[in-house]
């Protein structure tokens, strides 16, 4: 880009359900900005979605690298004439296009697109990525000559002790503290004064981790994490390369529920028993630490950033007495079932059932059921199926019980998913058989069932009877439960392409090559939501 790199995000920073992929290059809060090839090379792909990258360019280069550019307002050149060829030829906004190499070929330094704020975008950036083309793994970009000013060690902020098996204890954090705080600056941290870590038996840490770029304020994540143990290496971890298969173990590297719920980054230094990343060391302990009854073990976790600026914290771990262990064990019973996390597991209760396949949990976790009355709207209980800070690496089958469901309504039967605050969230793909509503479920929560009957409401925001002089359009469109699935815009009966915003809930159509000819018009939009209710919009114009 014209302007000096500034970052709201870095390479392999965790984020919800995976590592973070590129660089978030900010674009000072507007859209619009030229984006330029970094090197000579050609497009590869031209992926377009109302979701993930929205449009996205990416660019093949002859040192087997590719360059890829998310979150684009709109497509410039010969990029931007590929890709509405492929829209037209699909008929469709939502594309995956892979040209011909080299058939539409790109200088360094040209405008490719302009910045944007497209898909799961949360504010105007340029998502960029580095890839290495033979098997599409993102590589950190500042390693391999994105610069950033950056002189700022990273913040070590707290240290997680966690029991890694049935005999094991650990020490109370202070009151309602979820670890211990740490104290310090410039790259020298200890525990805060007071502060006293135990142990009983073998245990594992988690360090609170963050890194910051020179002038910005945003939270970013370092490149490598070290554990010693009374100065011998026990655990390590560089984030340097994401294989996009195995990205959502990111889930089981944090401690999920302290980042999903508080925020907090806590890095797991030993692995979860379903942990397939390849972002850990060889050290023989693999961050499994044994501690005997009044024994002492120095512990030093050392981080470093991208630009190879190191921060330490040392601190002591003592060995605590069976007397003072028995004193930390819970005095009550794990509620739930037991669910083991290599075997196919099934909750049945009244009314509901789960199954998980073998490696859906990332360890062993005691699930619970709850069942509450059926919300407004709702056919059935709420079942509340554990608690959504538990994460899935894989999908399970849900089934939910209606038996009574009038035939004309099973096919707009669908579960729902309502989290703590009431918010409704549609589950695609639900079917009914059998007197059930069944669908893959990847998060747990709070489940019930409800159908929709209800087609998309479309609202025309500025298409006037004389379009004379305007260059686009946009028509407003919103569903009430199962979401917009599918839309149809035709020009006097011919395919023409219309653009969905769901942030702003917008359907656009810029005027193009094929819709740009003067003269009176018919619009025709048909909306389908994911229970196929259809909506009809219909107007004639001059343009």
């Amino acid at each position: 880009m014209d302007h000096a790199i500034e970052l709201s995000g870095n390479f392999m920073e965790p984020r919800g359900d995976h590592f973070h992929s590129g660089l978030d290059i900010r674009t000072q809060g507007k859209e619009g900005l030229p984006v330029k090839a970094v090197a000579d090379g050609w497009i590869s792909r031209i992926k377009i979605s109302p979701w993930g990258y929205g449009k996205a360019v990416y660019i093949d280069h002859p040192d087997g690298h590719t360059s890829v550019y998310g979150h684009l307002q709109t497509l410039k050149g010969t990029v931007a004439k590929a890709c509405l060829d492929a829209q037209y030829r699909q008929k469709d906004f939502s594309i995956d296009f892979t040209p011909e190499k080299g058939a539409v070929p790109v200088k360094q330094g040209e405008v490719i697109a302009l910045s944007g704020n497209t898909g799961g975008s949360g504010g105007p950036h340029l998502h960029f990525e580095l890839r290495r083309t033979g098997d599409q793994h993102a590589l950190d970009p500042e390693a391999l000559g994105i610069e950033v000013p950056d002189k700022i060690k990273p913040e070590m902020i707290g240290v997680r002790l966690y029991p890694l098996n049935d005999s094991s204890l650990v020490g109370p954090y202070p009151p309602k503290a979820k670890g211990f705080a740490t104290e310090g600056s410039d790259g020298r941290y200890t525990l805060k004064a007071g502060a006293v870590a135990s142990a009983y038996g073998t245990f594992g840490l988690a360090l609170h981790t963050i890194d910051r770029y020179d002038g910005l304020a945003a939270k970013c994540g370092v490149r490598r994490i070290e554990l010693f143990v009374d100065s011998v290496p026990t655990f390590s971890i560089v984030f340097d390369e994401i294989d996009f298969n195995t990205t959502r173990y990111c889930n089981a590297h944090m401690d999920y529920a302290l980042f999903k719920g508080s925020k907090m980054e806590y890095h797991r230094c030993y692995k979860q028993p379903n942990d397939k990343l390849r972002i850990y060391g060889k050290e023989e302990a693999q961050g499994r630490i044994a501690i005997a009854p009044g024994q002492q073990r120095h512990i030093r976790f050392k981080a470093t950033d991208a630009n190879g600026n190191t921060s330490e914290l040392t601190f002591v771990v003592k060995g605590a007495s069976a007397a003072e262990a028995r004193a930390w064990a819970p005095t009550t019973e794990p509620m739930g079932s037991l669910f083991r996390y290599d075997t196919e597991n099934v909750l049945k209760e009244d009314g509901v059932s789960l199954t998980l396949p073998p490696l859906a949990l990332y360890d062993d976790t005691y699930v619970r059921y709850e069942r509450k009355v059926a919300p407004g709207r709702a056919l059935a209980p709420l079942h509340v199926l554990h608690e959504p800070l538990t994460p899935l690496q894989i999908g399970g089958m849900l089934r939910i019980e209606v038996p009574e469901l009038a035939e004309p309504l099973q096919s707009k039967a669908l579960v729902v998913r309502i989290d703590a605050g009431g918010k409704t969230n549609a589950v695609g793909g639900s079917t009914y058989s059998n007197g059930a509503v069944s669908a893959n479920v990847r998060t747990f929560g709070g489940y019930t069932v409800m159908v929709d009957t209800v087609p998309p409401v479309i609202t025309n925001v500025d298409l006037k009877p004389d379009m004379k002089g305007r260059s686009r359009f946009t028509i407003k469109v919103s569903d009430n439960l199962s979401s917009v699935e599918k839309w149809k815009a035709t020009l006097d009966g011919a395919w023409v392409l219309m653009e969905y915003e769901p942030k702003t809930k917008t359907l656009m159509h810029t005027f193009d090559v094929h819709s740009d000819k003067p003269g009176n018009k018919t619009f025709l939009l048909e909306v389908t939501d994911e229970r196929g209710n259809t909506a009809r919009f219909e107007q004639k114009f001059s343009h």
